[in-house]
């Protein structure tokens, strides 16, 4: 786990990504409303609209040239598919976000799961493009634009021999290895399937959550729901990064898309290995951890000590080697007494790729807070998600790291973790894991 990472891509929702790939259709855009139509009115007034007078004036004015648009954040929509990759890896980071796990029932085969891939990708499709759902949509949306809807599919190692897959199983899909700062709840841990969702607004988000998992059926049961969130767009005066709940800005040293190495870090390339076969091309496994700050004993501690725990400013970010926010670490930089500027125990430092072997990872966290425990403290902390092409290159080395000596690892409790095979998008059509479920 690492607590500073950065989470926006430079790449912006809904731009024709690197690579070419099928765009999406345009979303389409929801329809007028009296809700959206009193919204309009601003200084005019809502009683006045609705008496009649400057209302029947400017209702006049909508009905002609169509609905009033909506906010940038409102309108915004991601395409399902990112050229060969799922949507909601390199998107920006979202305001809401649900994580869930799914089990299969008794009694489920392959064709099962073939046949739920298949709804939830149509799904998914029409949610993103914010297109009116047939049958029992109950419309908790209805008068919300795409809102940067995303919704990414996974699948666990659980998965394969229940649904007669086990030769198929990636062998990067392994057991991840414990580790001295595990308190795992089996209860919360682990799955056969996986979906992540993230939208800039709470509804949205809710609203393609109960879609899918009433599009599911029986086919499966939920094994465990985490519920996130970050900062809301448009929240600050500027962009600058977020911020996680230790208040430590979070997020300067990610990966970024314009690396030159970043796909080989972060997504399966084509060809086929036993580490990940050829139906894994354009996919990434994601490792998911519920990772529990223990705030009360954090707040304690002076700003000053908490920077040295970090290796940055509180206040700006930037690393205590000197710079700004987006300065990269100096780990060789010493201060006035000779002594490293960095700590050997902070947590930037020990978390660096130059201590790690060049390991890498895309860090892509929602923040949780699920009220207040027994004892009186915050249950609250990180929904830890990070994506790579190979765990055992990208999450696995860095943890190992972190277990044995970092400085923040004594203000946090790993409290659930899961491995998760994300397959590439497909070609346009498929479903997600289609050249998995039907090879």
């Amino acid at each position: 786990m690492t607590g500073t990472a950065e989470q926006r891509s430079t790449r912006r929702p809904g731009s024709e990504p690197p690579g070419g790939g099928t765009p999406e259709p345009p979303a389409a855009g929801p329809a007028f409303t009296r809700r959206r139509l009193l919204g309009t009115a601003g200084a005019a007034g809502a009683a006045g609209l609705v008496a009649g007078g400057a209302g029947g004036v400017l209702g006049d004015a909508v009905l002609r040239n169509g609905p009033t648009p909506l906010t940038s954040v409102g309108a915004t929509a991601v395409p399902f598919r990112d050229g060969t990759h799922q949507a909601g890896i390199t998107t920006p980071q979202q305001a809401r976000g649900h994580l869930v796990a799914f089990d299969l029932t008794a009694g489920q085969t392959r064709r099962n799961v073939a046949a739920l891939m298949a709804r939830w990708s149509a799904t998914a499709r029409q949610l993103v493009r914010n297109e009116r759902l047939h049958g029992d949509d109950d419309q908790i949306a209805g008068d919300a634009g795409p809102n940067s809807l995303t919704v990414t599919f996974g699948f666990g190692a659980s998965l394969f021999a229940k649904a007669g897959l086990a030769d198929r199983a990636p062998q990067a899909l392994a057991p991840l290895p414990p580790f001295s700062a595990d308190a795992l709840d089996p209860a919360r841990s682990n799955g056969d399937l996986w979906v992540q969702i993230g939208a800039d607004d709470a509804l949205v988000a809710f609203h393609a959550l109960r879609v899918l998992q009433k599009t599911a059926g029986d086919t499966v049961r939920v094994r465990w729901q985490m519920n996130g969130f970050n900062r809301t767009p448009g929240a600050t005066l500027r962009p600058v990064t977020s911020r996680n709940l230790m208040g430590q800005v979070d997020g300067t040293n990610n990966p970024r898309p314009t690396d030159p190495d970043f796909d080989r870090r972060i997504f399966v390339p084509a060809g086929g290995t036993a580490r990940s076969p050829e139906w894994m091309a354009g996919g990434s496994y994601a490792v998911v951890r519920r990772i529990r700050m223990l705030l009360d004993s954090w707040d304690h501690l002076s700003v000053e000590r908490q920077e040295k725990v970090i290796g940055r400013r509180k206040s700006d970010g930037a690393p205590l080697s000197g710079g700004t926010g987006t300065t990269p670490v100096d780990l060789d930089k010493r201060d006035a007494t000779g002594a490293p500027a960095i700590a050997g125990d902070a947590h930037i430092r020990v978390a660096a790729p130059a201590s790690n072997g060049g390991a890498a990872m895309l860090r892509r966290p929602f923040s949780y807070h699920d009220g207040i425990s027994a004892d009186g403290s915050p249950d609250a902390g990180l929904l830890f998600v990070c994506w790579q092409a190979d765990p055992e290159r990208g999450f696995v080395p860095v943890q190992r790291k972190l277990d044995r000596g970092d400085g923040l690892s004594r203000f946090l409790r790993h409290e659930s973790s899961a491995l998760f095979a994300v397959p590439g998008a497909g070609a346009p059509g498929e479903y997600v894991g289609q050249r998995l479920l039907e090879s």
